[in-house]
């Protein structure tokens, strides 16, 4: 479930029909100046997010010049992306010193339209507090805006507002297709990938797993470029006092865009007590 801060040598970190999370791709393209890189997944859509530096994204001919205006880090400035239609292949040129780009994938048959987001494009919630210690902004580029353009892709950037504190929270889950005794919908599968930086990066955190309601689960210790995997359960994390956390979201459908999350029972009272709780969950198809 948590892979290690690594060099990938622009290889896939969560590559096609992985065992554990197979409605996701993730890749970490490493780029500097004047350097190309090139990609096709067969049978999955993705977005292009340059986590710093600026690329040319051209794909299948189509041209999107000056992507990513972020210099230092995550922080330095708002995310732009470039939709990649299924089985496409996209080149990256990088335009600036250098390059980090992120590629986001969920699985998907048809093939749509390449398109661009860029800073006016993006749709952007804050919620929780500082007193529940659950502050968050949250950054979509592949959201509501754009559902009518898009398969079964998620894509979106959270950081922690102010130092310390909790996301994920209330626990929720979205690991099956279920509907309640009156029909309606109460939870789809979906799943989820996480990359996770800090700010100083010598910071941490903790991503919790918990299979059951009330069962023991795992931790995991994560660190500035830890990767998480969910497929399943209750996943809530949380950052050290001091420092801010960030981390790049991927979710995948199985059956349709829209996630549909099931709040743990046991702390169902919780969605009552964060502010913006239920104006996060509307943006999140």
């Amino acid at each position: 479930m948590h892979i290690a801060p690594h060099d990938n040598r622009n290889q896939p970190i969560v590559d096609a029909e992985h065992d554990l999370v197979p409605l996701n791709y993730f890749n970490i393209v490493k780029l500097k100046r004047g350097e190309s890189f090139d990609y096709a997944v067969p049978g999955y859509e993705t977005c292009v997010v340059p986590a710093t530096g600026t690329v040319d994204v051209d794909v299948d001919g189509m041209g999107f010049e000056s992507l990513g205006r972020r210099g230092v880090d995550v922080w330095d400035g708002e995310p732009e992306g470039v939709y990649v239609p299924t089985g496409a292949t996209a080149r990256l040129t990088c335009r600036s010193e250098a390059a980090e780009v992120f590629i986001a994938g969920a699985k998907y048959d048809r093939v749509l339209e390449p398109f661009d987001v860029r800073e006016p494009e993006l749709d952007i919630v804050q919620y929780g507090s500082d007193d529940t210690k659950t502050h968050r902004k949250i950054k979509h580029i592949l959201g509501a805006k754009q559902h009518d353009r898009v398969g079964r892709l998620l894509v979106s950037e959270l950081y922690t507002v102010g130092q310390g504190g909790w996301s994920g929270f209330p626990s929720h889950k979205h690991d099956t297709d279920r509907r309640g005794d009156d029909g309606e919908l109460i939870e789809t599968r979906h799943d989820e990938t996480y990359n996770f930086r800090f700010r100083p990066d010598y910071g941490s955190g903790l991503q919790m797993l918990q299979r059951e309601d009330n069962e023991p689960g795992d931790a995991y210790h994560i660190v500035n470029g830890s990767t998480v995997m969910i497929d399943k359960g209750y996943h809530p994390c949380a950052v050290l006092p001091g420092y801010e956390m960030y981390y790049f979201t991927i979710l995948g459908g199985l059956s349709q865009r829209s996630l549909k999350q099931y709040f743990q029972p046991t702390h169902a009272a919780q969605l009552h007590t964060i502010p913006g709780i239920m104006d996060m969950v509307a943006k999140f198809k």
